[in-house]
């Protein structure tokens, strides 16, 4: 029998499958194939392992914790408690010492009042005393410097050395003025060779206007009465070239002509 279509009737297209542009319907992953996968897995795996260990060693890893957490307090109550009031205690019984010193570099009877500095006067503690109870502090440290300084100037000078090893700062003036003070003492020991090694080191300790050219004066006429003229050309040259406003710059034409 004959089949007739309507006018302006289209045959239907045949369906076809739904495809999202942002997903794709029924579609299959093999967990297997899938490099994510492999590394959530390993990810997983670890965790576990941290888990474990942490569950094994649960009582260690609490005692080690603790430990630091003491540790920690401790130390944060012994500067509280301790180092503190050292410290002001110190600073008080240092004052006076810290005087006579000054009293005594401005020449206002310098040997009496270094030996009142080291020694202690008017009840209070001296360089020594000071530097020996409180070792450890900041004022002990520095006492340990003056002392130095003063054994320096009344001319004992191993006790010198002694004590100005023993001080450590990070203040440029004074770290170099402690390693040239312990090459002055060797100088005055009559330790040439150990005096210029200490002068060199105090000149490069730390560049500055102040003491670099003050040590590099002294390692050069040091170099030049060991009779090392290139090695003394070569300080007074460098003071010439780099701090000609430097006091040490004033006649240094003639030492280096004497060096030539």
């Amino acid at each position: 029998m004959a089949t007739y279509n309507k006018r302006g009737y289209k045959v239907p297209k045949a369906k076809e499958d739904k495809v999202d542009g942002d997903f794709i319907e029924d579609v299959n992953v093999d967990v297997s194939d899938s490099t994510t996968a492999e590394v959530f897995n390993s990810l997983d795996e670890t965790a576990s392992k941290t888990e474990d260990f942490i569950a094994r060693n649960q009582k260690i890893i609490l005692g080690v914790v603790g430990v630091v957490a003491i540790a920690a307090i401790g130390y944060l109550l012994y500067t509280k408690f301790v180092v503190e009031p050292k410290e002001v205690d110190a600073a008080d019984q240092m004052f006076l010492a810290q005087k006579n010193f000054q009293l005594a570099t401005d020449g206002t009877s310098s040997d009496s009042l270094y030996t009142l500095a080291l020694n202690g006067s008017e009840g209070k503690w001296g360089f020594v005393k000071i530097a020996d109870e409180f070792s450890g502090t900041n004022a002990g440290n520095l006492a340990n410097y003056y002392a130095g300084m003063a054994y320096l100037h009344t001319g004992k000078y191993d006790n010198a050395i002694s004590y100005l090893e023993k001080f450590s700062s990070d203040d440029a003036i004074l770290k170099a003025n402690a390693i040239g003070g312990i090459g002055d003492a060797h100088s005055q020991k009559g330790n040439q060779k150990e005096a210029l090694d200490f002068y060199k080191k105090a000149a490069e300790s730390n560049k500055n206007d102040f003491t670099t050219p003050r040590f590099l004066l002294k390692a050069g006429k040091t170099a030049l009465a060991l009779g090392n003229k290139e090695e003394a050309l070569k300080y007074f040259t460098d003071i010439k070239d780099n701090y000609e406003t430097a006091q040490e710059a004033q006649g240094i034409d003639a030492l280096i002509g004497l060096s030539q």
